[in-house]
């Protein structure tokens, strides 16, 4: 059985059985938690429903966070995309749709926390996209989710994937790397083009600091998954083209979890530095909670 202690490990044990990562972490977890596969298959296809649910609800132009800070740019975004925009339609609906999650779980709708509520949009703006796009049927993206959850426990073994403990790099950091990998399994790569996307993913958002407007979940967080999209296709990009990260996975990982624990307190969820300590930040978080006593 899988330890899910390196990456390196995980694509191993894909390359030996012939399989994709998804297919190796599946009936890995089916052996460990003694349940047929077929059931956590379902379990993971109601989690796809769940996103998909939450990139519809959060399209609404009119929905508005609890504080009123953030919703509707989702529906902004989905407007432009209409006009094709500089990145492409395509792109931009990607977007959209990562926006919409993460307004969504603002407004406090349901979400899948992959692997954090914080970070909730950039599965769904990535792996959804290419279900709802076309570009994959149904299976092929809940098993693209299974990709995604053993590139998550690595990451969550060998570092962290909480702001509070690795900054922002640990959420929207990990789950760009997680959607990475996926996409490039999505797209038919092997386990170590996967594998390098991870990597690469990892590394474009190394020392990403977590800095939370008021200490909600919202400024900078929401347009920080917009990011995480855009770094997991450029990342998943480059490894189907052929490019490889000269870093290993597992030290990039590692690197990540040492800039984690040198960044002081005050950047890590705490909204005592960053962006929440601005001039603008500190009026929002005024408008929100009142003045200070």
């Amino acid at each position: 059985m899988l330890e899910y202690s390196s990456i390196a490990e995980l694509c191993q044990a894909a390359e030996q059985a012939g399989t994709t990562i998804s297919q190796t972490a599946l009936a890995d977890q089916s052996e460990q938690m003694e349940q047929p596969a077929d059931v956590l298959y379902r379990r993971m296809a109601d989690s796809l429903v769940v996103m998909r649910d939450a990139v519809r609800a959060g399209m609404d132009p009119e929905l508005r966070s609890t504080s009123g800070l953030t919703g509707g740019d989702a529906a902004k975004m989905a407007r432009y995309a209409e006009q094709g925009g500089i990145t492409g339609a395509f792109l931009n609906r990607a977007m959209a749709r990562a926006i919409a999650v993460s307004e969504y779980n603002a407004a406090m709708g349901k979400v899948v926390a992959a692997p954090t509520a914080g970070s909730c949009g950039i599965l769904p703006g990535t792996v959804v996209s290419m279900l709802e796009e076309g570009l994959c049927d149904e299976r092929a993206a809940v098993m693209a989710l299974f990709t995604a959850g053993a590139i998550g426990m690595v990451i969550a073994q060998q570092a962290s994937i909480a702001g509070a403990q690795g900054g922002c790099q640990a959420e929207c950091g990990s789950a760009s790397a997680m959607a990475a990998a996926a996409l490039v399994e999505l797209c038919g790569g092997t386990p170590a083009q996967s594998v390098h996307a991870c990597a690469m993913a990892i590394k474009n958002q190394l020392g990403l600091v977590c800095d939370p407007v008021a200490g909600l979940v919202e400024i900078p967080c929401i347009k920080r998954n917009v990011s995480g999209i855009a770094i997991a296709f450029t990342a998943a990009e480059m490894a189907l083209a052929g490019i490889e990260s000269k870093i290993p996975a597992d030290e990039c990982i590692q690197a990540m979890r040492a800039v984690g624990d040198s960044m002081p307190c005050a950047l890590k969820e705490t909204a005592q530095g960053g962006l929440a300590t601005t001039p603008t930040g500190i009026e929002l978080k005024r408008r929100v909670f009142g003045p200070a006593d």
